[in-house]
Order: structure tokens, then C-alpha cells, then sequence
């Protein structure tokens, strides 16, 4: 009977405990359950936005192309028209080439503008396809943690997932926090260095060096990218970005040699326009991009 007497209220009493916890994991389950609808409305509207900005930004890059080529068009015109001018003119007018070449020199700035315009929409529609690529693996449940997550994460565990880590860089980045992009940055490359964004990741640490004004830094970086990551979509952009450093620090011959190679290597990148426009700035000489003339002749 004392048995008996005891057993009872032991069983009540894991009852009670056990209900509790049942209504803690439906309280938690309810929680997740609110959460994940709050990340699903999130990217509905990431979503929404990013295909407005997409449409804009392919809208402006149209908008530039077709004014590259009414420019032209309207220099042909002039040209053919100061021609057919001078054909017409009995004693020769003084002066008149010496206009041309001026209007020529001015239409060509305009063009350099147009094309420095079109390179940035470029850039602006990558960053755009990589935060967007962030944004879409957002909603994806990070993994348990596993036994001991404090141990783990001590151990050299990633803190959080690979694309949250590269979107808050990103946003950090263009909001003007650029010592915290660079920390993030880091350990972007530190714990994820071996997947695809690695190489954008390492180019915008030395793009920050080189905002700041730390040159030496940015070469070492801007070189880490080439080296470490020879093949990539950031290539053009690290050769470019090192050449202008190296101008920037007053070296001048070498800045041209690595815009030269970019030209070389990317000729029908807009890159490779502007790297010639840059190098004939310093005083030296640079052929123009072969696939680029080819096109200008075709207009």
C-alpha cells in the first residue's frame, strides 16, 4: 500500500511536466510558423522591387545606347556637311579643320561620357543580380546547430549562412559603412572562400582600400583576386581598379602597362574604353579596343 501511495503522485507529477512542455513546442512551433511567413512576405517584396529596378536600370542602358548612336549619327552628318561645305567654297576658309578637329575632340567626350554611363548601369544590374541571388536563399531554415554549438562556433564554425553574411556586406557597403562591409567581407572570404561570390568579395575589400585612400593595401588586394582567383567576373574589374592605384601612387608607367594588359586580355569589355581613355590622360599612348572600333565603324 505505501508503494502504492507513492507511485501516484510521481505519475501526476511527470503528467503536469509533460503538459507543459507540450504547450512550450506548440508555442515555438507557432513562433517558426510566424516567422517564416514574415521572411515569405519579405521576399515577395525584395522580389517585387527588384524586378521594378531591373526593368529601370535595362531601360536607362537602351536610353544610353541609342543616344551613343544618334551621337554618332549626328557627327557623321556634320562632318559630311563641312565637307560638302569646303567642296563648295571656291578660295579655301581658313580655320575650318581646325573646327573639325575641335568638334571631333568634343563628340568624342561626349561619347567617353556615354560610355562611362553605360559601364555603370553594368555594374549597378551585377550588384543588383547578386543581392538578388542573396535575397532568394534568405528564406531557406539555417541547419541545427549540432551538439555543443558553443564548442562548434569556438571551434571556427561559419556564424551565420553565406549569402546572409554577403547581403549584409552589400547593404553595408552601399550604406556607407564601409569598416563593418570590410569585416564582413573578411569573413565572408574566411569562412565561405571557395564558392563563387569569394571573388566579388575579395575585389570590394580593395575597392573599400582604394575608397579610403590606402593604396598600398588595395594593390595587395586587387592582386589577391587575380592570382587567387584568376578566371572570374571581378578579372577585368581588378585590372582595372589596380592600374588607376598604381596611377594614383604616381607610377604612371606601371598603371598603364596593367591597363594595356586589360585591353589585351577583355577587348569588348567597356572596361577596356575606358582603361584607354584613362592611359591617353596620363600623356601615353593606348589603341583603341579592336572589337570596339570595329563596332564604331559599323555605325
Amino acid at each position: 500500500m505505501t508503494f502504492r501511495r507513492l507511485l501516484l503522485p510521481a505519475v501526476l507529477f511527470s503528467a503536469g511536466h509533460l503538459f507543459a512542455a507540450s504547450k512550450e513546442i506548440i508555442e515555438l512551433q507557432r513562433d517558426v510558423a510566424q516567422i517564416q511567413d514574415q521572411l515569405r512576405n519579405l521576399q515577395r517584396s525584395q522580389d517585387e522591387k527588384l524586378s521594378a529596378l531591373t526593368v529601370l536600370v535595362q531601360q536607362a542602358l537602351d536610353a544610353a545606347n541609342k543616344a551613343n548612336t544618334s551621337v554618332a549619327v549626328l557627327e557623321s552628318g556634320i562632318r559630311q556637311n563641312l565637307k560638302d561645305q569646303e567642296k563648295s567654297v571656291v578660295a579655301p576658309v581658313a580655320g575650318v579643320g581646325l573646327k573639325i578637329d575641335q568638334m571631333t575632340t568634343d563628340f568624342q567626350s561626349l561619347r567617353d561620357s556615354v560610355a562611362d554611363v553605360s559601364a555603370r548601369m553594368g555594374k549597378l544590374q551585377q550588384q543588383i543580380i547578386d543581392l538578388s541571388n542573396a535575397m532568394k536563399t534568405m528564406q531557406t531554415p539555417a541547419a541545427p546547430p549540432p551538439p555543443g554549438g558553443d564548442a562548434a562556433a569556438a571551434g571556427g564554425a561559419p556564424p551565420i549562412p553565406a549569402e546572409t553574411l554577403y547581403a549584409n556586406a552589400m547593404r553595408d557597403r552601399s550604406g556607407g559603412k564601409p569598416q563593418l562591409a570590410l569585416q564582413e567581407f573578411s569573413d565572408y572570404l574566411k569562412y565561405y572562400g571557395n564558392t563563387d561570390l569569394a571573388p566579388n568579395a575579395q575585389f570590394y575589400i580593395g575597392e573599400i582600400h582604394y575608397q579610403q585612400g590606402d593604396y598600398d593595401s588595395a594593390i595587395q588586394e586587387f592582386d589577391t583576386v587575380l592570382e587567387k582567383y584568376p578566371d572570374n567576373n571581378k578579372t577585368a574589374d581588378a585590372m582595372y581598379m589596380k592600374g588607376i592605384t598604381l596611377m594614383k601612387m604616381g607610377q604612371r608607367t606601371k598603371g598603364a602597362q596593367e591597363l594595356r594588359e586589360l585591353i589585351r586580355k577583355f577587348p569588348s569589355s567597356n572596361l577596356s574604353e575606358k582603361a584607354c581613355n584613362q592611359v591617353k590622360a596620363v600623356g601615353l599612348s593606348c589603341t583603341a579596343p579592336a572589337a570596339r572600333s570595329a563596332k564604331s565603324r559599323k555605325r
